[in-house]
């Protein structure tokens, strides 16, 4: 295969820096927003940016300066469930108003308020600001008002709103009247994985639908749970995830008294979960509120046949059904795509023969990179000179 390699041609103190705050760190990976921050961190370092990721002290035993080229900057937090998030974020907010970076790219559309400080510092901001929060089942009452106001704020204090998906930037054009940037979330497409790594479980290639994601209320796991016990599926139904905290939505799931039914938790070695996914019948992607999904990117990326909650986001990542077939959001409508699922095996066969086929280029991490280097190099002023050296490496990638 071949491996592009960038040199910076970027002279004296010209160089571009970016901080990135609003996730949990580098390189920690737990969710969505973590792996874009590794994978986007690494890649504007390798294009000649100096990065800095703000990490949250409690996740990191071992707090490092620097690790890949990537600095880091270690800040405490209040350790709530709901207030966790967003003091990380005001003090990181703070302390890179303090350095001499030239652009500060904050995740998360809560944290858009925060953009006031970087507002009264004069410094050059992009927000990404990801799905519908507000209407998200675990934020309710005050919770729901704080993420629409924050999302309506985010619009107006930062200097360029990016979304991940078209569907979303219409959103925010119809809710806010704000203008927005699509620059989609990266895939890694994996060739193979090793079908043995799933004998842990007690599973055999095809034998079994996949969820994988967090068990929250949005992601609509309990529905698919109770429509595949409801079917006469002689398959398992394996879920993959959790939540990191006691939950009597998870405990009620983990409760359903069907032998078919395998909650593994959180699976963190990424070959056993590139097995799970590619030896999966089919995949069962229920995410209701996001845009661009990772969970999705990786089923389509490892191969899966897919089956998806009938959403504008789902059918825009889906290509309108090119990639994936559509349930609707009850529980009778998974019973019949099982069914259909089951007693049509070519048809998701060929789904899964053409499913890395869905990752069309806005979803190759090296031009969403090249896209986030084009926003913080007009928001800075500064150009990053770069040549490429296209180098032939023999190792396959897995």
């Amino acid at each position: 295969m071949k491996k592009i390699v960038y040199m910076s041609n970027t002279s004296g103190g010209e160089k571009l820096k970016v901080a990135i705050l609003g996730a949990k760190g580098y390189p920690y990976v737990y969710g969505g927003y973590d792996t874009m921050v590794k994978e986007l961190g690494e890649r504007l370092q390798e294009r000649g940016v100096e990065v800095t990721v703000y990490c949250h002290s409690a996740l990191f035993e071992q707090q490092p300066e620097e690790v890949n080229g990537i600095k880091l900057k270690y800040l405490p937090a209040i350790e709530t469930k709901s207030l966790t998030q967003l003091t990380h974020s005001f003090l990181s907010m703070v302390h890179a108003c303090f350095t001499d970076v030239d652009v500060i790219f904050v995740v998360n559309s809560g944290n858009g308020p925060f953009g006031m400080i970087s507002r009264i510092f004069r410094k050059r901001t992009a927000i990404n600001v990801d799905g519908l929060e507000w209407l998200r089942p675990k934020w309710k009452g005050i919770g729901s008002r704080y993420f629409k106001f924050a999302s309506r704020l985010a619009t107006k204090l930062y200097d360029q709103v990016i979304n991940d998906s078209d569907e979303m930037q219409r959103v925010y054009k119809e809710m806010f009247n704000a203008e927005s940037e699509v620059i989609a979330y990266g895939a890694n497409p994996t060739l193979s994985a090793d079908p043995a790594r799933i004998d842990k479980w007690n599973l055999y290639p095809e034998g079994y639908f996949l969820i994988v994601g967090r068990l929250v209320p949005d992601n609509n796991a309990d529905l698919i749970i109770e429509g595949f016990v409801k079917s006469k599926s002689k398959r398992k139904l394996v879920i993959v995830g959790g939540v990191p905290f006691q939950d009597d939505y998870v405990d009620k799931l983990k409760s359903i008294d069907d032998k078919r039914l395998l909650f593994t938790g959180y699976v963190t070695d990424p070959e056993d979960l590139a097995a799970l996914y590619q030896n999966s019948y089919a995949y069962f992607h229920g995410h209701e509120y996001g845009g661009t999904n990772p969970a999705m990117l990786k089923a389509l990326g490892f191969g899966c046949a897919i089956l998806a909650l009938n959403t504008p986001f789902n059918r825009e990542m889906l290509q309108d059904g090119e990639h994936g077939w559509f349930f609707e959001k009850n529980a009778n409508a998974v019973v019949d795509i099982v069914s259909r699922s089951e007693s049509a095996p070519a048809a998701m066969d060929e789904l899964r023969k053409t499913s890395r086929d869905g990752l069309t280029e806005k979803y190759d991490w090296e031009i969403v990179t090249d896209k986030y280097l084009e926003v913080f190099q007009r928001l800075s002023g500064k150009k990053v000179a770069l040549s490429k050296r296209i180098e032939k490496v023999d190792q396959v990638e897995k």
